[in-house]
């Protein structure tokens, strides 16, 4: 059985709220009583992509699990690449890609980002690189994808209209790897499961926040952001006959 924990949305801000409400999730995944296979963390890690908030990732995302992370549209290449993987100074401006290959899986991470704005688009890089990751794995090895942004519409017209777009060029993609499992994403605020090219397509919720969807909404649109529902938490699980399963946890929070 492998097991994969996924969480998204950490917004760092160097201020109390984000930084407990991270802590106390990563210190759930921490205490478990199992060693989990990988702990995902689908982007926007930092809410302004200043050094000072990846340093704070760096040591609050630190795990006795393996840990991936991905930027999202809050983020910034330069700053990531410095700040969570040690590149240095004299960073490369090119989509953060990333593959872990572990017992059983392997767990492809794209980055969605695009400098400057929010909405999404996995560069020609990145879809060349991941059609050689797919390509190299053996057939009866699960890969599972994952980036921030969805590459479909949730039904919710804040995220939706800053999603992933150029999405039939992934999906031209998956038709050729039929081990490609899954896709995991964020940017949603918001736990989902939907389906893109004829694959699961799950969406982690949100740790700083949850979106409000539309029909919850009383107050106008500028009351999409719930702050008070608690940080939570995706399990994928991989069973030995290949079947996906996904379980939701939400988590107390100090703050």
């Amino acid at each position: 059985m492998i097991v994969i924990a996924h969480l998204s949305d950490i917004h760092l801000d160097g201020g109390p709220r984000a930084a407990d409400r991270t802590r106390a999730v990563m210190e759930y995944l921490d205490a478990l009583p199992y060693d989990l296979d990988a702990v995902l963390v689908s982007g926007d890690i930092a809410d302004h992509a200043a050094p000072a908030e990846y340093e704070e990732a760096a040591k609050l995302l630190a795990s006795r699990h393996p840990v991936v992370v991905c930027p999202g549209n809050h983020d910034e290449r330069a700053a990531f690449r410095q700040g969570l993987l040690g590149e240095g100074t004299d960073v490369s401006a090119a989509p953060v890609d990333q593959v872990l290959r572990g017992n059983g899986f392997v767990l492809a991470v794209c980055d969605s980002s695009v400098p400057g704005e929010h909405h999404g688009l996995l560069e020609e890089s990145t879809v060349a690189w991941l059609d050689g990751v797919l390509s190299d794995t053996p057939r009866d090895t699960p890969v599972l994808v994952a980036f921030h942004h969805p590459p479909v519409p949730l039904h919710t017209p804040y995220v939706d209209g800053i999603r992933q777009f150029g999405e039939e060029r992934l999906a031209a993609l998956t038709e050729r790897h039929p081990h490609l499992t899954a896709f995991l994403c964020g940017h949603a605020h918001t736990a989902a499961a939907t389906t893109f090219a004829g694959h699961p397509l799950l969406v982690a919720p949100g740790v700083v926040s949850t979106l409000r969807l539309p029909w919850e909404i009383q107050a106008g649109p500028d009351h999409h952001v719930h702050l008070d529902e608690p940080p939570a938490v995706a399990f994928h699980v991989l069973g030995e006959d290949g079947r996906l399963t996904t379980h939701y946890r939400v988590v107390v929070a100090r703050r």
